[in-house]
């Protein structure tokens, strides 16, 4: 590139049979599913890289920096996990431009996208870990991004085609896509920040919706983690330490765990051994009702629950399962 000059760039594999790659390849999702099913995919994105630094601490610690090492951190422990796999947008110290990290992941057909930045601020005190996800006006234009260009409608959306839609279908089936990812990011986003609070201070209760480039896929589920203020001496400390960092991608990882387990996705491994969910009949509720909310069949809810008619009682509880 021009930024770069040439570069070779070639993979290196670990000789130790028992050693886990940092990167993970996505043969197993290329060969096709097999009767285990296909491995979940996570991209995991370093922020910045390259001549460009991010935020940097009180002494002199470089936000792109602390991104990489959580980054491989947590894909090393994805890595670890049956049934998933990662995927680095980079593995090393150079830039990426901000929507080629996304399309990126979408190339390598990853199930989430995880963003990991480190906050700052002018005033040393502030501090805590966010979470965030695409906000409604980014949506919004990303969606006429697509629609505009026709190099993103012959693109695929959810898995369908909008270069031979006309304009209405076109716009009603991103919409779709767009409506559904965006609901997958608040889940999962939800579950992480929750686990957040097990490794320290949260700057918000709640999920943040802002607009970033790098969350603007419209059918990949899309989160940005600020693992912490880099401003703040404490932080900044608590980021250069590999512990902490470990802790910060544990955590990280049991929010998409958790995310997983209650909606694995059809054809995965995990969908194919994830225990089922429980559901506790509500008043009012019936079973339709209840094989709608968990996109499910009424014939396997009935099946799993050795159920020989429609008819549930208040205060049953039903085992739920994969979609």
């Amino acid at each position: 590139t021009e930024r770069f000059g040439h570069r070779l760039v070639l993979d290196l594999y670990p000789t130790d049979k028992d050693a886990v790659p940092v990167v993970a390849t996505i043969k197993s999702r290329e060969t096709g599913a097999g009767k285990s099913g296909r491995n979940l995919v996570i991209a995991v994105d370093a922020g910045h890289g390259g001549d460009d630094p991010g935020a940097i601490g009180p002494t002199g610690t470089f936000e792109k920096t602390v991104t990489l090492k959580i980054a491989q951190a947590l894909a090393e422990k994805i890595n670890g996990e049956a049934g998933m796999e990662a995927v680095l947008t980079r593995d090393s110290d150079f830039y990426i431009p901000l929507q080629e990290r996304f399309e990126k992941s979408r190339t390598s057909k990853a199930d989430l996208f995880i963003s990991i930045h480190a906050d700052a601020f002018n005033l040393a005190s502030v501090r805590g870990s966010s979470v965030y996800v695409l906000s409604q006006r980014g949506a919004t234009n990303e969606a006429a991004r697509y629609l505009a260009d026709r190099e993103n409608r012959s693109d695929l959306v959810g898995g369908v085609s909008l270069d031979d839609k006309d304009a209405v279908l076109a716009a009603v089936l991103l919409d779709l896509s767009q409506g559904a990812t965006a609901e997958a990011s608040a889940s999962v986003a939800n579950q992480v920040l929750a686990a957040l609070t097990r490794v320290g201070k949260t700057h918000k209760r709640y999920v943040e919706r802002a607009n970033f480039v790098v969350l603007r896929s419209p059918d990949l589920p899309s989160m940005l983690v600020e693992t912490g203020f880099i401003s703040n001496p404490e932080e900044e400390k608590n980021l250069n330490s590999a512990e902490y960092r470990g802790r910060l991608a544990d955590a990280i990882l049991d929010g998409v765990r958790g995310y997983f387990n209650a909606s694995p996705p059809p054809g995965t491994w995990l969908a194919q051994h994830a225990s089922p969910k429980r559901h506790t009949v509500m008043r009012g509720e019936t079973l339709s009702d209840i094989a709608m909310r968990h996109s499910v069949s009424i014939a396997r809810i009935r099946q799993a629950n050795g159920l020989r008619t429609d008819t549930v009682r208040i205060g049953a509880v039903l085992k739920i399962p994969g979609a």
